[in-house]
């Protein structure tokens, strides 16, 4: 696959995802992939499973792209996952073989305020 149809792919699966369309969600990934979600050492195999593991997850969620970055075979997004309106900063790497995600690794980190040490040093950017 060349990069503009896997970019095309993600912007497909992120919007997908945004919109609780599971199964188009999910058309993105390898039968065999693998999620892992380091900072809770959850490792989720197989497509269904993947997908199983979002619809039952019982918050209300949203997803922003801030970014989409990548060529070839690996490829990050960086979004903004908001449960239940408390938004999260998350990483996704994707790792794909024969035109479909592989492996996925996701990482979340909640929102804070700057340090009081650099508060002169830095620009509040828009999320």
């Amino acid at each position: 696959m060349d990069d503009g149809t896997v970019r095309a792919a993600l912007v497909r699966h992120w919007d997908a995802s945004d919109a609780n369309d599971f199964e188009t969600e999910h058309e993105i990934y390898r039968e065999d992939a693998v999620l892992e979600y380091p900072q809770s050492g959850e490792r989720i195999r197989g497509r269904r499973n993947i997908q199983e593991s979002r619809f039952v997850q019982p918050n209300r969620k949203r997803f922003k792209i801030r970014r989409m970055s990548g060529s070839g075979n690996l490829w990050v997004t960086e979004f903004i996952l908001t449960y239940d309106g408390k938004p999260s900063y998350a990483v996704s790497i994707m790792e794909f073989r024969e035109g479909l995600v592989a492996n996925e690794t996701q990482y979340f980190a909640d929102p804070f305020a700057p340090g009081p040490s650099r508060a002169h040093l830095v620009e509040r950017s828009a999320s």
